[in-house]
């Protein structure tokens, strides 16, 4: 799964993502570029609702990646 975080995403909303995916047992993957940040999140993501971190300040877009 991947989540795309809005530009203007401050640090107190990133912050609060990563604690609320690692207190669920996920590992995750921030990759931080020039205009976005990107998390990998690393675990079995059945669980998590889409619409629930899309609803999480700070977040633009969740991906779900389908298993083959």
């Amino acid at each position: 799964m991947l989540i795309i975080m809005k530009k203007n995403a401050d640090e107190d909303a990133l912050d609060h993502i990563k604690e609320f995916l690692i207190s669920r047992g996920f590992d995750i993957h921030q990759s931080t570029g020039v205009n976005q940040i990107i998390i990998g999140v690393i675990g079995d993501t059945d669980s998590l609702d889409i619409r629930e971190l899309e609803s999480i300040t700070g977040v633009l877009q969740v991906i779900r990646i389908m298993k083959e």
